[in-house]
């Protein structure tokens, strides 16, 4: 697969994005998410292409996120998908 369509990095990428990237800071999306920082800086590393190492995010952290988003994943996977057309 290439970058466009690793559905992870792509993930990562709208996450990164559309959100963490406006957060006031990365602690403060990681508290505001229930997720630990560390996840938060995987999925910026993977975003931003810093890291060779992967990472696949759980459905469980990506259902925490929507959680708090109040948005549901097939919503999510919905906004993601019109990410994608214009991806980075």
């Amino acid at each position: 697969m290439d970058d466009k369509t690793d559905i992870g990095k792509l993930v990562s990428r709208y996450i990164y994005y559309t959100w963490i990237s406006k957060a006031k800071s990365q602690r403060d999306f990681a508290s505001t998410h229930d997720i630990e920082e560390a996840t938060v800086r995987r999925i910026k590393n993977v975003a931003l292409g810093t890291s060779n190492v992967e990472y696949n995010m759980t459905v469980k952290t990506l259902h925490k996120i929507c959680n708090k988003r109040g948005i549901s994943l097939q919503d999510f996977f919905r906004m993601v998908e019109e990410f994608s057309k214009g991806a980075r």
